[in-house]
């Protein structure tokens, strides 16, 4: 009688452990088509993307491209978000603007929690913004030619805070939205935020919590914040893991999504197994100028005689294997939301390059980075500006280094590619004019040795109109007036292709100004 009691009993365990696996212990998530999960499966959902290092997650010591930012952007909410359409309401539900154009009210959604347990209020807000004006962040949107633009921040109350600003500004609303929320009690003691690596001092209020950071191998880890105060994150453990050949990876299943160029397309294209995104144009390459090191390109006719030296089409079909459209001479890409058509157009034509330089010769340097796409398009454009007299000689450094001596404004020549390009107009301001400071000197230039008045006025209008329909139709003109004097000389943008299994996740989504999916906060969550 006892063994058979025992028998009974264990028999009894098997078959409860049976059911239990069946009816979904182990089974993954579903999800519809917007990526929404159904969360009563228990299953975590684990989506790996491609790894390397793009520096530790804080506001202050991430890389400065898209992907350090975007894995910062994870862990920290700011007011306003970035939306399919525009700017949405984020950790601010709501906001106002006053009539004259510079004071901005924001009232804060409530119950919004640190990634600790403690409570944002109206305090951390202010204090953000306060330390970054002490401290700048590596995404730094609140100054303008290096000047900050706020006069005053008010605490109303717990959950509403005014933000008083030196001049009306089409561009504030959008400066002030973007920037970072952190909390007073974490960084209050802190006096040199660049210093610091542990990973506990990481506290956002954003969606997911970092839990691993390996510099040397470029692995993160980030784990979904079960009490985050938004729309839920659909995924529970985004994983970036290092792979030395995506296209094989994504198809042994080791990350879940890829970038491929179009000559790959047809690997992907009609299987079911696979859904593919294609990007706006918001990243590409430009050739920038030095006009101080090399005077010689402050000659407009050297500058054009070089635009017609360029084969586009070439650099499109050898080196972007055609995934990508002819830059705007005006440089807001043909994706903008106020691209301009109607501007001056440098056709490839050696002659007429040869003609600008009047039979002249030029030798010029050009800095590129250690990456294999900035080298072959440096081989093609040597090999056609030889063809009109122009030597030119390539200088190769590592990708930071090459950063660096751009912004130090140490080449001739450099060759540069980035994302971007979809973002608020005023980038033509930032490119093209020089800031002056209060002594009426030059305070800044992005474009070393270059100046123009009549863009640099208009630059500055622009920036000032309140009114959209006239501040495009400033834009529009700014993009004219750019390409005819080319003072720098944009190549071409991208146009990716994004590959990955819907059946596993299928929420991945672009916004209205950026390039990638896996750089927006959305395409983490419900929507």
């Amino acid at each position: 009688m006892k063994k058979s009691g025992i028998s009974k009993l264990l028999l009894l365990f098997i078959l409860t452990a049976i059911i239990i696996n069946i009816t979904g212990c182990g089974s993954r998530r579903d999800q519809n088509t917007a990526g929404n999960v159904d969360h009563e499966k228990d299953s975590p959902l684990i989506i790996r993307l491609e790894g390397g290092d793009w520096g530790l997650p804080s506001p202050f010591a991430h890389y400065s491209r898209g992907p350090g930012m975007a894995k910062m952007r994870l862990i920290y909410d700011s007011l306003l978000e970035k939306g399919e359409e525009g700017l949405i309401p984020w950790l601010a539900k709501e906001w106002s603007i006053s009539p004259d154009g510079k004071e901005y009210a924001f009232v804060l959604n409530s119950q919004v929690k640190w990634h600790d347990g403690k409570m944002l209020t109206a305090e951390d807000v202010k204090f953000s913004f306060e330390y970054f004006l002490k401290h700048p962040p590596v995404s730094n949107s609140l100054l303008i030619d290096g000047k900050p633009f706020i006069e005053k921040i008010e605490i109303v109350d717990e959950h509403q805070i005014k933000i008083a600003v030196t001049e009306p500004n089409a561009t504030v609303l959008d400066r002030l939205g973007i920037v970072r929320i952190i909390p007073k009690h974490i960084w209050e003691n802190v006096d040199n935020p660049k210093k610091v690596r542990d990973l506990d001092k990481l506290v956002g209020c954003g969606p997911y919590k970092l839990t691993h950071y390996n510099q040397e191998q470029g692995t993160y880890r980030y784990q979904a914040f079960e009490d985050y105060w938004g729309p839920k994150p659909l995924i529970d453990i985004i994983e970036f893991v290092p792979v030395s050949d995506p296209v094989l990876a994504f198809e042994n299943g080791e990350i879940d999504l890829i970038k491929v160029p179009q000559d790959l397309m047809d690997r992907y294209k009609g299987n079911e197994k696979y859904k593919v995104l294609k990007s706006p144009a918001f990243w590409g390459y430009k050739l920038m100028f030095n006009m101080e090191k090399k005077p010689e390109l402050s000659d407009i006719n050297v500058r054009k005689a070089i635009a017609h030296a360029i084969d586009i089409d070439e650099l499109i079909e050898k080196v972007a294997r055609g995934a990508a459209v002819p830059a705007s001479p005006g440089y807001l890409p043909i994706d903008h939301i106020w691209y301009n058509p109607d501007v001056t157009k440098y056709e490839f034509d050696i002659e007429k390059a040869k003609e600008l330089l009047n039979n002249r010769t030029l030798d010029l340097t050009l800095l590129i980075a250690d990456d294999q796409r900035e080298a072959r398009i440096a081989e093609l454009l040597k090999i056609n500006l030889a063809k009109a007299g122009i030597n030119l000689t390539v200088q190769t450094a590592d990708m930071k280094t090459r950063d660096s001596m751009v912004k130090e404004q140490n080449y001739e020549l450099a060759l540069i590619g980035h994302g971007g390009w979809g973002q608020d107009a005023d980038i033509l301001r930032e490119n093209y004019a020089v800031s002056v400071a209060k002594d009426n000197s030059p305070a800044s230039n992005v474009i070393p040795g270059y100046s123009n008045p009549i863009i640099n006025e208009l630059c500055k209008k622009q920036l000032t109109e309140l009114d959209e329909e006239s501040r495009k139709s400033m834009i529009k003109e700014l993009q004219k007036l750019i390409s005819d004097e080319i003072p720098l000389l944009p190549l071409y943008n991208t146009v990716e292709y994004t590959v990955f299994r819907p059946e596993k996740y299928d929420g991945w989504v672009h916004v209205f100004d950026h390039h990638e999916v896996t750089h927006n906060k959305l395409s983490y969550l419900e929507r």
